[in-house]
């Protein structure tokens, strides 16, 4: 086989035509340092093409009224409206008998309850009234009329009390007086230290004070 190499007079190899050419065909496709070319290699800067694009995210859904106010502890306006239904929805108080007139109250509870104490104790002949009257008492004789429950015993009717309302209010000022066959001279204040007086409390107060005379039971 001949020998494809060049040699110069020198003995030097001389390149061949593939040498001869590598450079030149190098710099015709090597890129222009003058303007960027695009090229199908991705870089590190450039996104794929290829690549899945991400799924956008969907907006948040705002929380309806009831809800918003469900997290902060507020109850909703429905819950808030039946309280009010509910009070509405009670029955009222019925009236207490003190609450009635005066003359009512004295002649309807006060009186039958009284007979009915005093009953208890073993006094089965108290009589008992409700007048309007002067007060029969030294002393009183200009003073005017005012509303008295008179209790005497009848087989004994030496015993006498009465008991004076003369602001015709029970809540107002009470007297009291006692006497045995005799006129009685002294005015007593009667529950004056009671804010509140009530049915039970006017009975007991004056069967207490009775029995404090000993006049009730055995006395």
């Amino acid at each position: 086989m001949a020998d494809q190499t060049n040699h110069n007079q020198a003995g030097e190899v001389a390149p061949s035509t593939v040498d001869k050419q590598a450079p030149s065909v190098a710099e015709e496709n090597a890129p222009s340092t003058d303007s960027p070319e695009a090229t199908d290699l991705p870089t590190a800067n450039a996104p794929d093409p290829n690549a899945a694009k991400p799924t956008a995210t969907p907006p948040k859904r705002e929380k309806p009224a009831a809800a918003a106010k469900a997290a902060v502890g507020e109850k909703p306006a429905a819950a808030a409206e039946e309280k009010p239904a509910a009070k509405a929805a009670k029955k009222e108080k019925a009236p207490s008998v003190e609450d009635k007139p005066f003359v009512e109250f004295i002649e309807q509870d006060y009186l039958p309850a009284l007979q009915k104490a005093i009953a208890q104790q073993g006094v089965q002949d108290l009589q008992v009234s409700f007048a309007k009257q002067k007060v029969p008492i030294t002393g009183f004789e200009s003073a005017e009329e005012c509303w008295q429950i008179i209790g005497s015993w009848k087989e004994t009717g030496a015993r006498q009390f009465n008991l004076y309302f003369p602001e015709e209010d029970i809540q107002g000022k009470k007297g009291f007086s006692c006497n045995e066959g005799k006129k009685p001279s002294t005015l007593e204040s009667f529950l004056i230290d009671e804010r509140k007086i009530t049915l039970d409390l006017l009975v007991f107060g004056l069967v207490q004070r009775l029995d404090g005379q000993k006049w009730l039971g055995i006395n």
